[in-house]
């Protein structure tokens, strides 16, 4: 167990996802430069209440229970009082505790949760991979090395990124602990979103 400092936003960061970030609150400003310093991560959790901008009477921001460890792979200072970042997600965590610092920003105790083991793409899935290589080859900023086509977990996320689904959705997928379950809720998204365009 061990405690992070938090970046709490309307978006869910998959393992091996990419996320690219605008920072500018005093608070995360701070943040940001102390991982920096220290070569360190933060976390980044979907919020279950409150907004990610904090405001002098607004009700403390509440993170959803799993989130995803994220790494400063490049960052930039484009005009004074702004950063930009981009963050590689890493372990998923799950919180134990969290608080709120004098500064708005949220901290909390962790507990590290295993990685999904590496399953090979079931038969039924299987169209799901030259599809997914055709998106990501046309994207001008690809997901983090290593590309992993043959793990189920893997090649879930990486849709869970690219489709329109509900956040509340990509959460449950983030914390299914099994990467052909994560699949399957995909398959099934494509299904019901092909049905309904259809309709």
């Amino acid at each position: 167990m061990t405690e992070l400092p938090l970046f709490l936003l309307e978006t869910v960061l998959h393992s091996g996802g990419r996320l690219a970030l605008r920072v500018f609150e005093p608070r995360y400003m701070d943040m940001v430069k102390e991982c920096l310093r220290t070569n360190t991560p933060f976390g980044v959790c979907l919020l279950a209440q409150g907004a990610e901008v904090a405001t002098p009477a607004g009700v403390a921001a509440v993170p959803h229970p799993v989130g995803t460890l994220a790494t400063i792979a490049e960052w930039d200072m484009p005009q004074l009082g702004i950063l930009e970042i981009v963050a590689h997600g890493g372990q998923r965590f799950r919180i134990r505790t969290h608080r709120t610092l004098p500064n708005r920003l949220a901290v909390a105790e962790v507990d590290p949760l295993p990685d999904p083991p590496v399953t090979p793409i079931p038969g039924d899935y299987a169209r799901l991979v030259p599809m997914l290589r055709a998106l990501l080859a046309a994207l001008e900023e690809a997901p983090p090395q290593p590309h992993r086509f043959y793990d189920a977990a893997w090649v879930a996320d990486r849709w869970a990124e690219m489709l329109p689904l509900p956040l509340a959705r990509r959460q449950e997928i983030l914390e299914l602990d099994d990467g052909v379950a994560r699949l399957d809720a995909i398959y099934r998204f494509l299904e019901e979103d092909g049905g309904n365009s259809g309709s």
